[in-house]
C-alpha cells in the first residue's frame, strides 16, 4: 500500500497548498498561536511552509481563524495568501474558504495541517505521484501505522491502496478498530475535484461540522491512501507536551544527520541544534551544547562541554569552551580559542587569538594570535551608546584588565594585569595603570587584636 515517487520521477502539474491553522489551540494554554510555536527555533508554520517551496509549489493558502493578525505577520513577506475561517464548522469548511484565493489555479493541491509541522518534501512528493498514476484517484489520503491508533479514525483499503471505507474510531465495530492503519488527515486532492466535493458533504453529525474526510466516501469516485515511512511525520502538536515530543523527535533526527555527515556527538541525546545550524566535518562537540539561529562551525573545531552558541561563525581548528558563551556576531578565525566562562559579542577574533577563562569581550576586534587575560573587560556601553575596541596583532592584555571603549591596543603592545585603560596604548608599549603598591608593616596583625579584644569586650 506504501507508494513512492521514483527517483527519477517529475511533477508537471502545477502545485498548490493549503495549510489549516485556524484552530483555538486551547491545550497549549498560550497568548501565542500554536502554529507560531518552534521547533528547533522556527515557527512549526514555518516548517511547512519552507517544505512546501521546496517541492516547488506555486501557490500557499493559510487558512486563518483565532488570533489571525499573528499568522499574517509571521508570514509577511513570504508568497502566501490568507483566508479566514470565520466560523468554526470542520475541517471540510476550513479547505473552503481557500477557493476564492485558489481561483484560476488548476494542478494539484496538497491538504497540510500547521500543527503537524514534520511531513517531508519525500512524502509529500509521493502523495502527489499516487494522486497521478494508475487509475489516478480523486484524492490520496496519507495514512500511518502508530505504535498505539488508539481513537484515530480508521482507513479501510485493499492491497492497491484503493480506500473502501474511512471511519472515525467511535463508529467504528471490533473488525474495523483492528485494523491498524489510521487517517492523518493529510490529502492531495485535484483542483478541478476538491471544491465539487467540498459542496457535496453536508454537516449531518453531532457536531454539525464538514468533515474533510467526508469527501473521500462521496459516491461515484475512487480514493486512493499511502502510508507515511515514519508515523513521527505525521505527528500532530495540540498541548506543550506534544510540542516538546516533536521537538525531541525533530532533535534525533538531527543529531543522526549530525554524525553521518562527519562530527562526533559524544553524547548526542544533550546536544541541542537550531533548524538552520551549519556544521563541517571532523568537528566533535562535547556533552551539553546548544545551538541558537544561525551558527556556523568549520571543519576540526572542538565544542567542549556545556557552551551557547548564536549567531557565531567558528572557523577551522577552533576550541570553543567549555562553558562558554558565543553571542550574535561572533567570529571566529582559524584555531582561535574561546575558553572557560568566557562570553562573546560582536566580537571579530583572528586567527591563533586566544581568551582562555573568564572574559567578557563585547564590540571587540582581536588580532592574530592576541592574548586575552582571565578576567579581561572590554566596558563597551556607558548606558546610552555601545563602542568598538581594537586589540592588534600579538598583543598581550594581562588579567583583570578593563579595557574602556573606544579604545585601541596596538600591535604586539602589553596591557599589565589590573589596568584600566581609557587612552589608546601605542604598538609595541607598556600600559600600567594602577595606584602604587603600600605596605604598612604589622597592620593586619594590631588590627586583628584590636577586633578581638573589641569582641570580648562586648
Amino acid at each position: 500500500m506504501t507508494e513512492t515517487a521514483p527517483a527519477d520521477s517529475a511533477h508537471h502539474r502545477p502545485i498548490a497548498a493549503i495549510i489549516l491553522a485556524a484552530g483555538q489551540g486551547t491545550r497549549m494554554q498560550s497568548d501565542l498561536h500554536k502554529v507560531l510555536h518552534p521547533i528547533a527555533g522556527k515557527p512549526m508554520l514555518h516548517h511547512l511552509l519552507d517544505t512546501v517551496a521546496s517541492i516547488g509549489a506555486a501557490r500557499v493558502v493559510v487558512v486563518v481563524g483565532a488570533r489571525r493578525e499573528q499568522i499574517e505577520a509571521s508570514v509577511a513577506g513570504r508568497d502566501v495568501a490568507i483566508a479566514v475561517q470565520g466560523e468554526q464548522l470542520g475541517t471540510g469548511h476550513a479547505v473552503l474558504q481557500a477557493k476564492d484565493a485558489l481561483h484560476g489555479f488548476a494542478g494539484d493541491i496538497l491538504i497540510l495541517y500547521g500543527d503537524v509541522p514534520m511531513v517531508s518534501a519525500e512524502t509529500m512528493r509521493a502523495m502527489l505521484y499516487r494522486l497521478n498514476v494508475g487509475e489516478e484517484p480523486r484524492a490520496v489520503v496519507l495514512g500511518f501505522r502508530p505504535d498505539d491508533a488508539g481513537a484515530y479514525g480508521r482507513i479501510i483499503a485493499d492491497e492497491r491502496g484503493v480506500i473502501q471505507k474511512m471511519v472515525e474510531f467511535k463508529d467504528a465495530d471490533a473488525g474495523e478498530r483492528a485494523v491498524r492503519l489510521c487517517n492523518s488527515g493529510l490529502m492531495a486532492v485535484r483542483s478541478a475535484d476538491l471544491f465539487a466535493l467540498l459542496g457535496k458533504i453536508g454537516n449531518d453529525n453531532a457536531a454539525g461540522e464538514y468533515y474533510l474526510p467526508d469527501i473521500i466516501m462521496l459516491p461515484g469516485q475512487q480514493s486512493a491512501v499511502i502510508e507515511v515511512t515514519d508515523p513521527a511525520e505525521v505527528a500532530g502538536v495540540n498541548s506543550r507536551a506534544e510540542l516538546a515530543a516533536v521537538e525531541g523527535e525533530w532533535q534525533q533526527r538531527r543529531r543522526a544527520r549530525a554524525m553521518a555527515e562527519g562530527a562526533s556527538l559524544i553524547a548526542p541525546e544533550t546536544v541541542w541544534f537550531s533548524h538552520d545550524t551549519q556544521l563541517g566535518r571532523d568537528i566533535t562537540i562535547e556533552p551539553h551544547v546548544f545551538f541558537g539561529p544561525n551558527v556556523r562551525v568549520a571543519d576540526g573545531a572542538k565544542i567542549r562541554g556545556h557552551c551557547h552558541l548564536e549567531g557565531a561563525e567558528i572557523g577551522e581548528g577552533c576550541e570553543v569552551g567549555p562553558f562558554a558563551r558565543l553571542r550574535p556576531g561572533t567570529k571566529l578565525a582559524k584555531k582561535a580559542k574561546i575558553g572557560n566562562f568566557v562570553e562573546t559579542k560582536n566580537a571579530d577574533v583572528a586567527a591563533g587569538a586566544k581568551a582562555n577563562h573568564l572574559t567578557y569581550l563585547g564590540d571587540v576586534t582581536i588580532g592574530t594570535g592576541a592574548n586575552i587575560g582571565a578576567g579581561t573587560i572590554t566596558c563597551n556601553y556607558d548606558g546610552y551608546f555601545k563602542y568598538r575596541t581594537e586589540i592588534g596583532d600579538g598583543a598581550f592584555i594581562g588579567s583583570n584588565s578593563a579595557l574602556v571603549a573606544p579604545v585601541s591596543i596596538g600591535a604586539g603592545a602589553i596591557v599589565a594585569a589590573g589596568s584600566a585603560v581609557t587612552q589608546d596604548v601605542a604598538p609595541g608599549d607598556l600600559c600600567l595603570v594602577r595606584a602604587p603598591q603600600v605596605a604598612k608593616k604589622g597592620w593586619a596583625a594590631r588590627f586583628a587584636d584590636a577586633m578581638r579584644k573589641k569582641k570580648e569586650g562586648q
